[in-house]
């Protein structure tokens, strides 16, 4: 049986590290597992996400992407000397909003899972029909 998880008081407006887990778990295929003494969310073995503090976790994003982030809402995400050459950006938990943090986690999860995992995720395609057959034509005599 899994040991339960601390629950984080939820605190006057924002979101908590319960609202990451639950956000990040309901992605296919996702663990939670230790990294560096924190909760990290990972898919195909790959971090994609992981919880620095109460008030701040750190998601993978591309470096463009990062930098219209930043330029966009400096009072929702940073980058610290430690993550400046990673694909990372941290995230202020009491700034974002839900949808915008389902969106970047949604988008990191997708950059880490393997090419199996996404592919099991596709629709299955439709079962071919089967073939018309031809009248059957009338023989002269």
């Amino acid at each position: 049986m899994a040991a339960r998880k601390k629950t984080v008081a939820k605190r006057g407006g924002g979101l908590t590290v319960d609202d990451v887990r639950e956000m990040a778990l309901a992605l296919p295929s996702t663990e939670e597992r230790p990294s560096y003494g924190t909760p990290g969310f990972r898919v195909s073995d790959k971090l994609f996400a992981r919880v620095l503090d109460d008030d701040s976790i750190v998601i993978k994003v591309d470096f463009d992407h990062r930098e219209a982030l930043l330029d966009s809402k400096p009072d929702m995400f940073e980058v610290t000397p430690h993550y400046q050459d990673w694909p990372m950006v941290i995230v202020r938990l009491k700034t974002v909003d839900r949808r915008l943090l389902e969106a970047l986690l949604k988008e990191a999860w997708r950059r880490s899972a393997s090419a199996r995992v996404l592919k099991a995720l596709e629709p299955a395609a439709p079962a071919p029909k089967p073939a018309k057959k031809a009248p059957a034509r009338k023989r002269s005599k």
